[in-house]
């Protein structure tokens, strides 16, 4: 597998967020936002993950597949998580939590282990409204063997 051109996307972060998950997977993301999940902004199940975001609206996220687990950058990011996850099906979608699933944005992948590395930025910049912001979600994927959640760099609270 070699290094993959980013995919650039504006999804619907209802409910303040979105989703990456195998396409065929059915998983219930209401027991997953546990109060440690919601306090991280991340929400994982076998084949699916939720990332939460500052904002209830349309949030600008950045999408990459790498060979290897990438270089760490963590110095621009205000919060920085990995997670393992299981891909079935060889097609990955990318969507909002109340979005049509047929018509996400897919990224083939090989079935089998990948690690997600959810990385935030721009969360203080969020109005108190919630309504304005130049919040940004990084989304970096690659084959590796299942591993635990971790986050590698904790900085902004998000009060919503």
């Amino acid at each position: 597998m070699t290094d993959q051109t980013t995919l650039t996307l504006s999804l619907f972060a209802d409910y303040f967020q979105f989703y990456l998950q195998d396409e065929s997977a059915n998983e219930d993301f209401g027991q997953l936002w546990t109060e440690e999940a919601v306090g991280r902004l991340l929400a994982v199940a076998e084949s699916s993950v939720g990332i939460g975001t500052a904002r209830n609206r349309d949030v600008p996220v950045a999408v990459s597949v790498h060979a290897d687990e990438p270089e760490d950058d963590f110095g621009e990011w205000d919060l920085v998580n990995e997670c393992s996850f299981t891909v079935r099906s060889g097609r990955v979608a990318i969507l909002g939590c109340t979005d049509y699933l047929p018509d996400a944005v897919r990224i083939a992948l090989p079935p089998g282990s990948y690690r997600l590395r959810a990385s935030y930025a721009g969360l203080a910049t969020v109005s108190d409204d919630g309504m304005e912001g130049d919040d940004f979600y990084r989304l970096q994927l690659w084959p590796a063997p299942p591993a635990p959640v971790r986050t590698l760099k904790a900085g902004v609270a998000v009060l919503r």
